[in-house]
């Protein structure tokens, strides 16, 4: 910044308001407001005046001060937990994208296993957040309680439990588990079995039940292979276990987990496609040659707009009836099974 001449001393330039817009633009304060407000009663002509004027002048609309005024942001939280899974990756970039398309914007607070879920909804609370969207485990019930009294609705995505006033988006992982039996018999497969997290979450119990209800329908007996969480170092490393049982034919719950199971194969001398191994997910990963991984696509963009259409539909109707939407899910077929 060049130094004030005379003293020495330099000055801060000064902030550029809406003021200063209306003045340049030759509108009233009020449609500045409006032109800078999505869906807001305002003519193309005169909303175009404003942005010319705002970016001539370098103005942005300062959000958070908005907030303070209308008692409600535009950020919608984002509380995801396993950052290092590719799909979860996938999920927020198309939850962020399709927030940002709504007129909303996305604020990611990571948490962990570890971490208490309902402290990190309670941090966004200070924001005036609009919304939470939770990918990480379901938060204790106190924490709905406290965005009910706030306003703030939330959406689960992936989670079992039902409660009061909290709508959820869920995969169609009943389908998920019967297909991929049927699909392991119809590749040849004698000796099926199912790879799952001991604490596992609710979609990957929910597939892992799936496919042994589908197994014990036919008459299959069809072990689970449990790991202690659903990663490639853990699929890696029940390779060697579905070898020694002589399984032919594996359902991996999830992409990030089943490609540590082929290069545990790989590493064995069994990556000749002996051993059937389909996961879930259709991650980035699962097209590459190394892996050509048969899977279950759960379509990200699908699932995020029926996330924020629940989100949107619960700001207007907050006494709602909780509401359960299944995302489908379609059986891609590579050369892994």
């Amino acid at each position: 910044m060049r130094p004030k001449e005379g003293n020495g001393l330099s000055r801060e330039p000064r902030r550029v308001t809406s003021f200063d817009v209306a003045r340049a633009a030759g509108v009233s304060r009020a449609a500045v407001s409006r032109a800078f407000t999505p869906d807001a009663s305002v003519s193309e002509k005169t909303r175009q005046k404003v942005y010319q004027a705002a970016k001539e002048l370098g103005y942005r609309v300062n959000y958070l001060a908005r907030s303070l005024t209308n008692k409600r942001s535009d950020f919608v939280g984002l509380v995801a937990a396993g950052l290092d899974n590719p799909y979860r990756t996938q999920q927020l970039e198309h939850l962020a994208r399709a927030l940002i398309a709504r007129n909303y914007r996305p604020i990611l607070l990571p948490t962990s296993k570890e971490a208490d879920s309902a402290t990190v909804i309670g941090q966004l609370l200070h924001y005036s957040v609009s919304g939470v969207i939770v990918t990480s485990d379901a938060p204790p019930s106190h924490i709905f309680e406290e965005c009910a009294v706030e306003g703030v609705p939330i959406v689960l995505i992936n989670k079992g439990e039902d409660f009061p006033f909290v709508d959820r988006v869920v995969s169609d992982d009943r389908m998920s588990g019967y297909t991929a039996v049927d699909h392991l018999i119809e590749t040849g497969a004698k000796r099926l079995a199912v790879i799952a997290g001991k604490a596992v979450s609710y979609s990957s119990r929910r597939r892992a039940e799936a496919f042994q209800s589908r197994c014990t329908g036919l008459g299959i007996e069809a072990p689970l292979i449990p790991v202690a969480i659903n990663d490639y170092r853990h699929g890696h490393e029940a390779a060697e276990k579905l070898l020694d049982m002589g399984i032919d034919g594996v359902f991996s719950v999830n992409d990030y987990m089943a490609c540590g199971v082929l290069d545990g194969l790989a590493k064995a001398g069994r990556g000749d496609g002996s051993v059937k191994v389909i996961g879930h997910d259709d991650i980035p990963q699962a097209s590459w040659i190394a892996y050509e991984l048969t899977t279950f696509q759960q379509p990200c963009d699908v699932q995020a707009e029926q996330v924020i259409d629940l989100l949107t539909s619960r700001m207007s109707e907050p006494d709602a009836v909780a509401r359960v939407e299944f995302t489908p899910v379609t059986l891609i077929k590579r050369r892994s099974a």
